[in-house]
């Protein structure tokens, strides 16, 4: 039990050290600023970001409306605002689901080894020829478009990918000598995969969840785009380009623009922070 504790005690001080980072500091800004974005959004809108005005439709960035309005006269900022909860609630559905089932299978798989993980590997190994867009699209066809359908499959689609990284430390994690002082000190299997392997594993599962964020973000916007996912009226920003396209032709680039570049952006800075920490947790 005292290495243990001795061996986290060393892990921490070592993650510790790690989060002092400058690049690691500025990206965890930036995503954390575009997160506190999606829980208060809908609360700074300056306007309804469903009131509709046919008498400001398509209008250019002005005083009251400071990024312009769509085709209906809706304030573009005020959807942007209010559409940023739904995107982000969707991949962080997404990310929770992958996360749980993707660490309770490579948990299982690293513990048991011999021919349980190996099957494990093939079973995951078949999942990943499996594209995620099209399970999503084939499950809003199916089941009906909105919110659950698409989640829920693109949780699916992305176990495998936080399987297979989590399974990699959890087997290096299994053989580590604090796992066999605890088995000799009389403790049960499973209270030394809850209380010592899911957390030692879990830098790996963050980091893995945070670039996975920015993935699951960009697949649930373009669900939505192609009018599988979050419908109309409903703000969403892959719903807002989707909207934007019939304006393009008329000049007015705002409303695509404004959600594309929120995309983008928050892909990007997800993608960077996650691969930053997930060079940190590969490393201790």
């Amino acid at each position: 039990m005292a290495i243990a504790w001795a061996e986290a005690g060393s892990l921490a001080r070592r993650r510790l050290a790690a989060m002092k980072d400058p690049a690691l500091i500025a990206t965890a800004l930036v995503a954390g600023a575009l997160t506190l974005l999606a829980v208060i959004g809908p609360w700074i809108t300056p306007h309804d970001p469903d009131a509709t005005d046919v008498l400001a439709s398509s209008q250019g960035p002005s005083a009251q409306h400071l990024l312009g309005t769509d085709s209906l006269g809706r304030d573009i900022l005020s959807r942007a605002l209010a559409g940023a909860r739904l995107s982000f609630a969707g991949p962080a559905m997404i990310v929770l689901i992958s996360s749980v089932l993707g660490t309770a299978i490579a948990i299982f798989s690293a513990w048991h080894g011999g021919w349980i993980d190996r099957m494990v590997n093939r079973i995951l190994n078949v999942m990943f020829s499996v594209p995620g867009i099209l399970v999503a699209v084939l499950s809003s066809a199916v089941f009906g478009a909105g919110f659950w359908a698409p989640v829920l499959a693109l949780g699916v689609v992305y176990t495998p990918y936080m399987a297979r990284v989590v399974r990699s430390l959890a087997i290096r994690e299994r053989h580590r000598g604090y796992v066999e002082s605890l088995q000799l000190a009389g403790m049960p299997s499973r209270q030394i995969c809850l209380r010592h392997l899911v957390p030692n594993v879990m830098p790996i599962v963050v980091a893995q969840g945070t670039y996975g964020f920015g993935s699951a973000l960009a697949d649930f916007a373009a669900v939505s785009f192609i009018g599988l996912g979050i419908q109309p009226p409903q703000a969403e920003w892959g719903v807002m380009v989707s909207d934007g396209r019939s304006e393009l032709l008329d000049g007015a680039l705002q409303q695509s623009l404004v959600a594309g570049t929120l995309i983008v952006v928050t892909v990007v800075a997800f993608n960077v922070l996650g691969a930053q920490l997930s060079s940190r947790a590969g490393g201790r």
